[in-house]
Parts: C-alpha cells; sequence; structure tokens
C-alpha cells in the first residue's frame, strides 16, 4: 500500500480526502499537516484511524515554510502520493489588502507548492513513480471580485501543474489538479445564509458541495492511468 501526505487536513476537503484514503484500503500510510489546528489536525487522525488505516500521523507543519516542509520529508520519509490542498483566503477589495496579507496568501497557497514538490519530488524521480495532486479553485481560471490575491494564487497552482507535469511525465510521475467550486467548508464560513442562497440558486447541480464529494473526486483523480497529466479538473456543478 502506498503513502500518501495531505496538507490543509485538519478540516474540510483535507479531513473529508484523509478520512476517505483511510476507508478506501489503498493507503498504509497517511501523513497529515496543518500550520496551527492541533486539535483539528488530532481529530482528522483519529477519524482516519477509525475509518480503518494502520497508520495515520498528524504533524504540524506550515506548508509555506521550506525548512519545515524539509523537516517533514527528513523525519518521516518519502511519500508516493502528494496532494497540496493547504490554502487560506482574504476577502475584500484588493486596495485595501495590506502587503502582509498579500504574501500569507501567496506563501500558503501557491508557495507551499513549491516546498513540498521541492522536498519530496526527487525520491518520486529516483522511484519513476509518483502521484502529485494540486487543489486549485474555480477562481484561478475566472477570477473572483474582492478575492484578488486568492484568484492569482490559484491561477498560478493551474500554472505550477500544467509546468511540473510536462517537467516529471518523463519520470512517469502524474502532476493535476482539481478546481472546485462552491464547497460547504469553513473557508466559505464568512458568507450570510442570504449569499450561500443566491450562490446555490447560480449552481445548474442545485446544491453546493459537500467535503465528502470533493475527496471522493480527488480519490477518483489519483486513480487515473498514466496518461492523464497536466490536467485541472473543475468540480463545480456547472456553476461557471
Amino acid at each position: 500500500m502506498s503513502s500518501i501526505l495531505i496538507t490543509g487536513a485538519s478540516r474540510g476537503i483535507g479531513r473529508a480526502l484523509a478520512i476517505a484514503c483511510a476507508r478506501s484500503g489503498q493507503y498504509g500510510r497517511i501523513i497529515i499537516t496543518c500550520r496551527r489546528d492541533r486539535d483539528g489536525l488530532e481529530d482528522t487522525a483519529r477519524q482516519a484511524a477509525e475509518a480503518g488505516v494502520p497508520l495515520c500521523i498528524p504533524v504540524l507543519c506550515d506548508a509555506g515554510d521550506a525548512a519545515a516542509v524539509n523537516r517533514l520529508r527528513r523525519d518521516y520519509g518519502p511519500v508516493e502520493v502528494l496532494v497540496n490542498n493547504a490554502g487560506i483566503s482574504r476577502t475584500g477589495l484588493l486596495t485595501d489588502m495590506a502587503p502582509e496579507e498579500w504574501d500569507e496568501v501567496i506563501r500558503s497557497n501557491l508557495t507551499s507548492l513549491f516546498n513540498t514538490c521541492h522536498a519530496y519530488v526527487p525520491d518520486m524521480v529516483r522511484a519513476q513513480k509518483g502521484k502529485i495532486l494540486n487543489v486549485s479553485s474555480v477562481w484561478g481560471q475566472a477570477g473572483a471580485s474582492c478575492e484578488v490575491a486568492y484568484s492569482a494564487s490559484k491561477g498560478g497552482v493551474d500554472a505550477f501543474t500544467r509546468a511540473l507535469a510536462k517537467e516529471l511525465a518523463p519520470s512517469h510521475i502524474q502532476v493535476n489538479a482539481v478546481a472546485p467550486g462552491m464547497v460547504d467548508t469553513a473557508m466559505n464560513g464568512h458568507l450570510t445564509e442570504t449569499e450561500t442562497a443566491e450562490i446555490r440558486d447560480q449552481i445548474p447541480a442545485g446544491y453546493i458541495a459537500s467535503p465528502e464529494e470533493a475527496a471522493q473526486a480527488i480519490l477518483k483523480l489519483l486513480e487515473m492511468p498514466e496518461y492523464f497529466n497536466g490536467q485541472i479538473v473543475r468540480l463545480d456543478g456547472c456553476w461557471l
């Protein structure tokens, strides 16, 4: 069975994915990280263990910190599958955003991919196999008003995915991304009930996706054959 690393797994899609991986029986070891929510991360690990995974390891690690990611790789070894899910959002006008907020979004959402791939890809190249799945967003393709930093970072995720896939395809390593639309996670917790209902009415599928549905989509993408590479797959209920 494979080893998988999932960043940003203390809640939302990351937590749902860790549990889904445990239930799938495909992973003998699941390493889960987040920046600072130790309680949430340990709760994810507990639920994954209850779902049947032999070993689920929770580690506080800021994926935006290269030194921290390198320590993670050194302490826990290589993985066959890497899911870059960690991410944050800042909502508001660009002119009201402090430079520090911009830096934090880019660091969390995009620099984190460089850090994890820089640390784990050499192992995959030596093994001549591996899978990398990046969690992007529909706003990386369409852009969202009042979420310029988030949209820019996710657009970067898409470009990073396509470019790295071309670089690693000769080594039989897949690099793909999923671009969810509206998912019922804490990241969207700032929306009022009215705002949420208005968005739901715009989605032809008629509902907002659950983290569990997004996790199932990621599992399916990780099962795709090697020739499926460099793709950005939207999961938005035909919203955009």
